[in-house]
């Protein structure tokens, strides 16, 4: 096969300038030969960030013709944006107690994950896109799950709501939904798959954010992954034997949503 951009698909990561985001850019730039990578960021900070490339797009998700540009020509998206509670100040943890949360106005979790999310998914539909993986989060299924009350936002609610969506959009989809996220190293853990946050009553619910971005990046690539929804977790490092048969991890997985 010629070696020209016509035989690698173009992914588009939206969120990149995040945590998470980040590592999946950067993984698809590594791998150039595999892919031509977009990211879509908020800000120009965001995408100097980021290096600054010209093939970071700078939207608002909540504006849906901003989005247009960016899938333009786009064979798969990546979605990694999602809504950030702030701490409010004046917290001291030597006194005892919580501290509170809070979100920006208009960055509500329905505001980013709900109308955000759902946007991309119509911006991608319509340009053609093929293939959406979505990272959502593993407590979906409690509607009282702590994280719901962190700034009176209900983010898995939202976060669940536009998963649903997505799976229901007729697009080919991969949606993941991972544990608690780490700065780790990645690519040393056995990773686990699991549904209905079964994963979340047992001791391994954590996974480090380079294997969450990893597991993106690799569902690209396997009609294993797709129409697929499953939470995702790893073990300790030194249990269990590293995963590196992307194929075989998404072929255990049955679940549609």
């Amino acid at each position: 096969m010629a070696d020209s951009a016509a035989s690698r698909p173009t992914v588009l990561v939206t969120g990149a300038g995040g945590r998470t985001g980040q590592i999946v850019y950067n993984k698809l730039k590594e791998r150039s030969e595999q892919f031509v990578a977009r990211g879509l960021v908020r800000t120009e900070e965001s995408k100097q960030k980021i290096g600054g490339a010209s093939d970071v797009y700078i939207a608002d998700i909540r504006d849906t013709d901003r989005l247009a540009p960016a899938v333009q020509g786009v064979d798969a998206l990546i979605i990694l944006t999602s809504a950030v509670p702030k701490m409010k100040p004046g917290f001291d943890p030597s006194k005892g107690g919580r501290p509170e949360f809070y979100y920006e106005d208009g960055m509500y979790p329905e505001q980013v994950d709900w109308v955000g999310q759902k946007n991309q998914i119509d911006a991608a539909k319509a340009a053609g896109v093929k293939h959406i993986v979505l990272v959502g989060s593993m407590g979906g299924t409690n509607p009282n799950h702590p994280l719901n009350s962190l700034g009176n936002g209900n983010i898995l609610v939202w976060k669940r709501k536009a998963e649903q969506y997505l799976a229901d959009s007729g697009v080919p989809y991969t949606i993941i939904r991972p544990g608690g996220l780490q700065d780790k190293d990645g690519g040393v853990r056995e990773l686990i798959v699991g549904k209905d946050d079964e994963l979340l009553q047992t001791d391994t619910k954590s996974i480090p954010r380079a294997d969450v971005a990893e597991v993106c990046v690799q569902a690209l690539q396997y009609e294993e992954a797709k129409f697929k929804a499953f939470d995702l977790a790893s073990k300790p490092e030194g249990v269990g034997t590293p995963t590196k048969d992307f194929r075989a991890l998404f072929s255990q997985i049955t679940a549609r949503f």
